[in-house]
């Protein structure tokens, strides 16, 4: 589905035209790929989103006027029991302005009706989420392809 709606986030000096989408069907991979890096969320080749993208229930996708990709996320979910929000990205120019915030509601809304609604945060963007109704699992537990790099970036605490 597509959607044109007017953004106004917090602390923009004039409303941002957006069209929003909710299937990757006709995103440019490329330009998901830069997102990505820009917001900084490291660097994630366009076929690895493509696939990610793709095998997810929800995603949403917001384009400026001009037509350029400012923010993506997408929700992994089983339709009942769990709903797990990730690669939730803003352009650093729209960065502060309320778009992030609407990705994820976007993403929430989308997941009601499922027992739980996981999201996994960079660090230091804990407070974000929990102003949007997030808290902190107690007993999360990761394997990650990489646990040193992992634990270097903040990810994994020490055992």
């Amino acid at each position: 589905m597509t959607s044109r709606l007017q953004h106004t986030g917090h602390g923009s000096q004039r409303p941002m035209p957006l069209t929003w989408t909710d299937t990757p069907d006709a995103i440019d991979w490329d330009a998901l790929e830069t997102l990505y890096r820009l917001a900084p969320l490291g660097h994630k080749p366009a076929a690895h989103l493509r696939t990610v993208f793709t095998n997810s229930r929800f995603t949403c996708f917001a384009h400026d006027d001009q037509g350029v990709l400012v923010a993506a996320g997408r929700a992994l979910a089983d339709g009942a029991d769990c709903s797990y929000i990730c690669d939730v990205a803003v352009l650093p120019s729209h960065q502060g302005t309320g778009l992030g915030r609407e990705v994820v509601a976007r993403l929430v809304e989308a997941s009601r009706g499922h027992q739980k609604i996981l999201l996994y945060a960079m660090p230091g963007k804990e407070g974000f989420y929990r102003r949007l109704g997030f808290r902190r699992l107690l007993t999360a537990m990761a394997i990650f392809k990489d646990p040193a790099a992992a634990q270097a970036r903040g990810h994994l605490g020490e055992d």
